[in-house]
């Protein structure tokens, strides 16, 4: 079999390759495959069962019971038996017989759905079956009596036409009746429902119904025939498949589809979010390497999912990137960790997020510094959309007026220092406070207001001494 893999030529190659092209809807190939495989190992009963259902679809119902039958020929228990040959007795119309083995897969397996829902159908297709012969009033009298009946419903319907003249208009509307209920004939119907309605349009032309085709066929007859037909159809596909039944598939399948994706969009949160911990758990512990592992693992892995499975798909993408890009700054690799951060920032413009841009930007900022690129640095911290707390703008406000300094700009690096100590203040961060004090003294010295520098340094001694750093004391002194 092409392209069955490793495994082909093997009874589970054979079944494999089968079962793969019974779900592309390729039922003649998966029959061969199945064929094969029971040439390797006969009676298999999965594969007997699997044979059927081929040729169940093929339209071959025969030989779909016999296989259905040969499956239970060792085991009358065997669930997926009984339950193939409930479907092929189902679709041979044996709706009664269907029912009974229906009834027995459920005692079985009373958990499986499957059991419980052909149950219904056969009894709903039983049911309309009856219907169908409910205008048959039979008395429980004599036969006399219901022929005697029928003789004097004749003679009123006799009776009834020499009262009533049928015209023309009325003849050919009185040999085809509409149904009543057209939403339960378009569901059986399908497609061919708009052919129905063309039809009885044509019944209405009188002229073209009076017409003859050039065989001599009358069009009448043609149209009648081809209502008829439909009429047939119709009520076969309401045996074979009752509306409310197929309604109720309907929506048990959507059910189960909506739990399948609600339980694995369960497990994806849950793969994400032990996974990201561990990246930043990784990272903060001084193993940069491990965690630039984990992190771009974890983006191949979500490559391959759609936004259906994962909505946030593009959001953890660019978030995934950041993580990459500071474990390589820590490994020292500054230009792929570069090269992370602008694609961190690539998708975050793409998905107008303001707050992914921002700390794409200052992680550019950073990189950009760490290699002496003082002005690429400030280029990149300048353009960061927001800031939200105090203490962002704090060091924000404070790498700016650093790198400003180390530029000998010292009239930016004495303003960005003061806006740093201003926001420092607002959130009352003492640690800041001094690293924006000793910032502002220092841009002071190199604009020689030697008085107001004296001045911030011995601040900022006092607030080195309250957090008892002592290596900054001795640096201020």
């Amino acid at each position: 079999v092409a392209g069955a893999g490793p495994a082909a030529g093997t009874f589970r190659g054979f079944v494999a390759e089968g079962t793969r092209l019974s779900r592309r809807g390729e039922h003649g190939k998966a029959l061969a495959c199945f064929q094969r495989a029971l040439t390797l190992r006969a009676g298999d009963k999965d594969c007997l069962v699997a044979r059927s259902e081929c040729h169940r679809r093929l339209g071959d119902l025969d030989n779909a019971l016999k296989d259905a039958e040969a499956s239970l020929e060792n085991d009358k228990t065997f669930a997926k038996g009984l339950y193939q040959k409930a479907e092929t007795l189902y679709t041979m119309g044996d709706f009664e017989f269907a029912l009974v083995f229906y009834h027995r897969g459920n005692r079985v397996r009373p958990d499986q759905q499957k059991f419980r829902l052909g149950i219904q159908k056969s009894e709903e297709a039983i049911l309309n079956g009856i219907a169908n012969l409910s205008s048959l009033k039979v008395e429980n009298k004599e036969d006399l009596c219901l022929l005697s009946r029928q003789a004097e419903d004749q003679k009123d319907q006799k009776l009834s036409k020499k009262q009533e003249p049928v015209t023309k208009d009325q003849k050919w509307m009185r040999k085809w009746e509409p149904v009543r209920n057209p939403k339960i004939e378009r569901q059986l119907l399908g497609d061919l429902y708009a052919d129905k309605v063309f039809l009885e349009k044509l019944l209405k032309d009188k002229d073209l119904m009076e017409s003859r085709t050039k065989q001599g066929t009358k069009v009448a007859d043609l149209v009648l025939g081809g209502l008829s037909y439909l009429d047939t159809r119709r009520e076969f596909w309401q045996q074979q498949n009752p509306i409310s039944a197929h309604v109720r598939e309907h929506e048990l399948r959507q059910q189960r589809r909506i739990r399948a994706k609600k339980k694995k969009a369960a497990e994806v949160r849950r793969y994400i979010t032990k996974s990201m911990k561990e990246i930043e758990m990784l990272l903060s512990g001084g193993c940069p390497e491990e965690s630039c592992k984990k992190a771009e693992r974890m983006l191949k892995t979500i490559q391959g999912w759609s936004e259906d499975e994962l909505p946030s798909k593009s959001e953890l993408i660019g978030n995934l990137h950041s993580c990459v890009g500071s474990a390589r700054l820590e490994m020292g690799q500054t230009e792929a960790a570069l090269r992370s951060h602008k694609t961190d920032l690539e998708i975050a413009r793409q998905n107008n997020r303001p707050d992914a841009e921002s700390r794409a930007l200052g992680n550019i900022g950073r990189v950009c510094a760490r290699i002496s690129k003082l002005q690429q640095a400030i280029d990149s911290w300048e353009k960061i959309p927001m800031a939200k707390s105090s203490l962002e703008k704090t060091w924000l406000f404070h790498e700016i007026g650093r790198c400003y300094l180390e530029l000998n700009k010292a009239e930016e690096a004495r303003g960005y220092g003061q806006k740093s100590l201003r926001s420092a203040d607002e959130g009352g961060d003492v640690v800041w406070q001094l690293h924006a004090t000793v910032l502002v003294a220092q841009a002071q010295v190199k604009l020689k207001d030697y008085q107001a520098a004296i001045t911030n340094f011995k601040k900022a001694l006092e607030k080195a001494k309250h957090i008892r750093d002592r290596a900054a004391q001795a640096a201020i002194l």
